[in-house]
């Protein structure tokens, strides 16, 4: 991309640069923990560990994905990314279990605060190392149509938002020391926040691993090139969509007439296959053609996908 150089030619070039920004804000965040003794913070340093494990396990799987298709993968390896954000989410939810529990504990056993000034300093530090960090990941990640760098920057966002409540909390415990309950108050209010995060990417890697189709405005975007280059009276059935990584896998059953010749057939299919790869990014397109009159061509019941029935294109008020 424009501006970022050759440095993140590749998503584990990307993923190199989140581990780094892991190491140096948990260092940051356990010092401003040791500076103040305030359990939000270490709730934050806390998070920071897990991120520092979630950029690994997103380099581990980057790197998996890149192979190439081998015998036994023929699909390739790009499924690895979705192992890597699943992690990803149980771990968000391990460290928003052990953030309640730190919280509530001083709760019941609330502590004096120390060296706030200092402490809240060095958290802003990391908290801007991060949100810097997760822009660039964010922009590389939609480069790239990355799930697995789309997790880490999410995550990385997170913690910001994380440093930017607990900052906050903490500034107010600062101005008026009456109100350090705040600190575990700000704790549980963060864990709750990081939750919902833990949560989407638990269902996003679920439906990736299992062969979730297409969104709608993708499937509108199929039909539309199908349409546009078959004509109005093109029928197709038997549509399966699915998503690997960043590749989409695209199929279905073509009826055109029977006297078409091989040469006619694979012109159009071709056309077609290029009309959706120009709209749909790393499409792998599969269409199988058969005589619109034979009566065994009609099969997407048995086939199965999004267009079972056979869809026409013909215009709404035609059909009419």
């Amino acid at each position: 991309m424009p501006g970022m150089g050759k440095l993140f030619q590749t998503p584990r070039n990307v993923a190199w640069l989140s581990v780094a920004a892991a190491v140096t804000t948990m260092a940051l965040k356990i010092a401003a923990w040791l500076l103040t003794g305030s359990v939000g913070l270490l709730s934050d340093a806390a998070e920071s560990m897990v991120n520092l494990t979630a950029a690994s396990l997103a380099l581990l799987a980057l790197t998996v994905a890149m192979r190439p298709a081998d015998e036994r993968h023929a699909y390739g390896h790009d499924k690895a990314e979705y192992f890597s954000s699943g992690a990803e989410g149980v771990l968000i939810l391990v460290a928003a279990a052990g953030i309640v529990y730190a919280a509530v504990s001083r709760m019941f056993d609330p502590q004096p605060l120390r060296e706030l000034g200092p402490g809240l300093a060095v958290a802003v530090v990391a908290s801007a190392v991060n949100l810097l960090v997760a822009k660039i990941m964010l922009r590389m990640a939609n480069h790239f149509d990355s799930i697995t760098l789309e997790a880490d920057a999410k995550h990385l966002m997170t913690d910001v938002w994380t440093s930017v409540g607990v900052v906050g909390g903490l500034a107010v415990v600062w101005a008026a020391p009456s109100w350090r309950i705040l600190d575990p108050i700000m704790a549980v209010a963060v864990a709750a926040h990081i939750v919902i995060s833990g949560v989407e990417l638990l269902k996003r890697s679920y439906q990736g691993l299992m062969d979730h189709a297409l969104p709608p405005e993708e499937l509108a975007a199929i039909h539309e090139c199908i349409c546009a280059k078959a004509g109005d009276d093109a029928v197709y059935h038997g549509l399966r969509t699915r998503k690997s990584g960043p590749r989409r896998f695209i199929d279905f059953h073509l009826l055109v007439p029977g006297r078409m010749s091989v040469q006619q057939s694979h012109d159009l299919t071709q056309a077609i296959e290029q009309a959706i790869g120009e709209r749909l990014n790393r499409s792998q397109v599969t269409i199988h053609v058969e005589p619109i009159e034979d009566g065994g061509s009609w099969d997407g019941e048995h086939v199965g996908g999004v267009a079972s029935d056979a869809r026409s294109c013909e215009p709404e008020d035609n059909k009419a």
